[in-house]
Formats: structure tokens, sequence, C-alpha cells
């Protein structure tokens, strides 16, 4: 199967996680195409797509929901599946998930939805980012599991090969 995985990752941690899940779909055979939200012209080419984007300021990313807001309809005609970045610290804060994650994935029907910790490395935050992180006294560091990506991108495999099936 031919799928798209675009992330929206402002400091490339959930990128980097959209790489691990295109790798392990490109290791179940499926061919695969990592492609920037905001690059994305039509989704009608791909027979199901992945959505990724870091959490900022409690919301997903701008480019994900332009995407979404761009190629809703096509996106509820295909499998697929959604990821988000943005907990972090031990135990990994904030514990509610973003209003918008449940309505992106009511309108593109998603089959899944995962929520996986992520990185914040205060060096790389601008001023007001600075800010925001000082406000919800968020712990710096990489609190990422990409064990945890990896085996959640087996099972979306794992779906789209029960999916190409059915077809």
């Amino acid at each position: 199967m031919r799928v798209l995985v675009t992330v929206a990752s402002r400091h490339g941690a959930t990128r980097e996680m959209g790489a691990e899940v295109a790798a392990q779909l490109r290791a179940a055979g499926h061919e695969v195409d990592e492609i920037e939200p905001d690059d994305v012209e039509h989704v009608e080419p791909y027979d199901a797509v992945v959505l990724g984007s870091a959490v900022y300021v409690g919301r997903l990313a701008l480019g994900l929901r332009d995407l979404v807001d761009r190629q809703s309809g096509q996106l509820r005609e295909r499998p697929v599946w959604l990821f988000w970045s943005g907990p972090v610290g031990d135990p990994p804060v904030p514990e509610t998930v973003p209003d918008d994650v449940t309505d992106i994935a009511r309108t593109v029907g998603a089959r899944d939805v995962a929520v996986f910790a992520g990185r914040l490395d205060r060096d790389g935050l601008n001023i007001s980012e600075r800010a925001l992180v000082a406000l919800t006294r968020a712990d710096a560091g990489d609190f990422r599991d990409l064990d945890e990506v990896r085996a959640w991108a087996q099972g979306v495999a794992g779906s789209l090969r029960l999916i190409a099936r059915e077809a």
C-alpha cells in the first residue's frame, strides 16, 4: 500500500517519531512518502495516511490542523491514524488530551490515536516558548520512548495488512 506519513514538528522531536513510523511501515513492505503537512497538496494518491503532530500550548500544530481543514473529505475516505507528542517529565504532564486531538480524530475518522511523551530542549526555544515553559514548569529532557513508537507503527502495519487482504 502507498502510505503518507505527515508530521508537524517545530523542533524536530516529533518529526523523528514520524520517521520511525515510516521506517516500520517500509519494513513491512509499504511504499511510504514523508511530507511536511504544509507541503501536502492532495492525499488522494495514498491508500492510507498517518498524521502526527507535536502539541504546543495545548493544541496540535497549525500545519496539521490546516492540512485536515484542506483535505478532510479525502482523509475520511481512507484509513487514517493519528499520533501526537507533547507530555514531558516523569510522570509525563500534562495528562489531559487537547480538545483538538479529539476533534481532528473524529473529523478524519482516525482508526487509532496514540500519545507519546515528547522532548523539551530549553536551548532550542524562542523567548515566548521559554515563557510558556516557565509558566507550566515543564521538565526539560528527552522523554520519548522510540520503542513504543515503533510498536505502535507495527500495529498500524498489521492493520494495513488486514485492509489489503479485504480489498
